[in-house]
C-alpha cells in the first residue's frame, strides 16, 4: 500500500486574447497532480503545476512528459503515508520547479485534510466570508480597456489593476485620465503592473507622470535581475514599487531576506505557482513582514483548483489588502467549482460541487 500520483491535463481557453507587455495568449496549458493513499484511493488531493511561458523557470515544451515521468519516478518509490523524511528527499530534487512544488503541497494538504478541496478552515472556506479581491483589467485597444473598467466599476470594484506597457504610453496616460474623471482616489485605488516593461533609462520620468493619477502601486517596472537599478528606483519613485517578477528564483529565507533588504520594496507579489508553492510562499510573507514590507498574493493564471489553492492560503494569512484573485472567471472551459465572485469578493460556497479533470 502507497502513495500513488496520477498526472491530468487540460487546454484551458481564453475568453479574449490575455495580453501583457510580453505577449497575447489564447489558451494556457494546465497540468494537476492527483495524490491518493491506495489504504483509502477514494480520498484524493488535487493540486495544480501550471507553469507561464517566458516565466516559470521549468517550463518547457515538453512539460507534460516530464510531469509524467516524475510521477512514475515517484509511484516507483512506493512511500507510504508516514515517510515524510523520504518525500521531502524526492521533492528536494526538484526545487527548481515552483509550479510543481505548489501542486505536491496543494495535493498533499487536501488529501490530509480529506480530499474535500478545503485546505485551510476557515470562515472562507466554509462560506461565511469573502476575501476583498482587485479587479484586473487587460491590456488591449482603447474599447476594450474601456469596457472592462466600466465593467469592474458598475460590479463594485474599489480596487483596479491595469496591466500598461503594451500601448503607447500616452494612450495609456489618456485612460489613466478617464478614470481619475470618474472615480477619484477616494472612490478607487488603482494599481499598475508593467510586467518590466520600463526601461531603466525612461522608467523615472514615467513614474513623475503616472503618479499624478494617485497611483498606489506600480508592479515591476522594470525587468527583474537589475538590482541596482531597482533599488535607486524604490528611492526616487513618487509611486509605491511593489515586486513580482524579481522573486522568481530566489529560494532559501536568507537569499529571500538579501533581496529584500537590499530593494526595500514597498510592497511585494506573492504568486505560489513562480516562487515555490506554499511553503515558500509563507517564508516570503515572513521575511516581508521582518522587514516592514506589505504583500498581497496573486493568481497566475491557474485554473480553479490552483486558485482555490491560494484563495484559501490568503484567507489563512488573514491579510486585509484585496488580493489578486480575480482570475477564474478568464476561461471559457474552466473547471466548475465553488468560487463565486461577489460584487468586488471572492466567495468559496460551499453547495456547489466540483468538477475535477478526467
Amino acid at each position: 500500500m502507497a502513495l500513488v500520483l496520477t498526472p491530468y491535463h487540460r487546454e484551458l481557453m481564453f475568453k479574449f486574447d490575455a495580453r501583457t507587455s510580453r505577449g497575447a495568449m489564447q489558451t494556457h496549458q494546465a497540468h494537476f497532480l492527483r495524490l491518493n493513499d491506495t489504504l483509502k484511493p477514494a480520498v484524493c488531493g488535487w493540486g495544480e503545476a501550471s507553469p507561464l511561458p517566458g516565466l516559470s523557470p521549468e517550463f518547457t515544451p515538453d512539460y507534460k512528459e516530464q510531469i509524467q515521468r516524475i510521477c512514475a519516478e515517484f509511484n516507483a518509490l512506493q512511500l507510504q503515508r508516514h515517510q515524510q523524511e523520504e518525500w521531502e528527499c524526492f521533492w528536494r530534487n526538484y526545487q527548481s520547479w515552483p509550479s510543481l512544488q505548489f501542486a505536491w503541497e496543494t495535493a498533499l494538504v487536501d488529501m490530509m485534510r480529506g480530499g474535500k478541496r478545503s485546505l485551510y478552515p476557515s470562515a472562507f472556506s466554509s462560506g461565511q466570508k469573502g476575501i476583498r479581491i482587485n479587479g484586473l483589467i487587460w491590456m488591449g485597444d482603447l474599447a476594450f480597456m474601456r469596457e472592462q473598467i466600466e465593467k469592474k466599476l458598475a460590479q463594485g470594484f474599489t480596487c483596479i489593476k491595469l496591466k500598461i506597457g503594451g500601448l503607447d504610453f500616452t494612450q495609456e496616460l489618456k485612460i489613466l485620465k478617464e478614470i481619475r474623471s470618474v472615480a477619484g482616489p477616494e472612490a478607487l485605488e488603482l494599481r499598475l503592473d508593467a510586467n518590466g516593461a520600463f526601461s531603466v533609462q525612461d522608467a523615472e520620468e514615467k513614474l513623475r507622470h503616472l503618479a499624478k493619477f494617485h497611483i498606489h502601486s506600480l508592479e515591476q517596472p522594470i525587468k527583474a535581475g537589475q538590482l541596482e537599478a531597482m533599488q535607486t528606483l524604490c528611492g526616487v519613485s513618487p509611486i509605491p514599487i511593489a515586486l513580482d517578477e524579481e522573486l522568481i528564483g530566489v529560494t532559501g529565507k536568507e537569499a529571500k531576506w538579501k533581496l529584500l533588504d537590499k530593494i526595500r520594496p514597498a510592497y511585494i507579489i506573492i504568486k505560489p505557482t513562480l516562487v515555490g508553492g506554499l511553503i515558500s510562499s509563507r517564508d516570503w510573507i515572513q521575511v516581508a513582514e521582518s522587514l516592514g514590507i506589505d504583500w498581497w498574493l496573486t493568481s497566475a493564471l491557474e485554473s480553479n483548483i490552483g486558485l482555490n489553492a491560494i484563495a484559501q492560503f490568503a484567507a489563512d494569512s488573514g491579510n486585509p489588502l484585496p488580493q489578486g484573485l480575480g482570475t477564474g472567471q478568464l476561461y471559457h472551459n474552466n473547471l466548475n467549482s465553488p468560487l463565486e465572485i461577489r460584487g468586488e469578493e471572492l466567495w468559496y460556497n460551499p453547495q456547489e460541487t466540483w468538477e475535477l479533470p478526467n
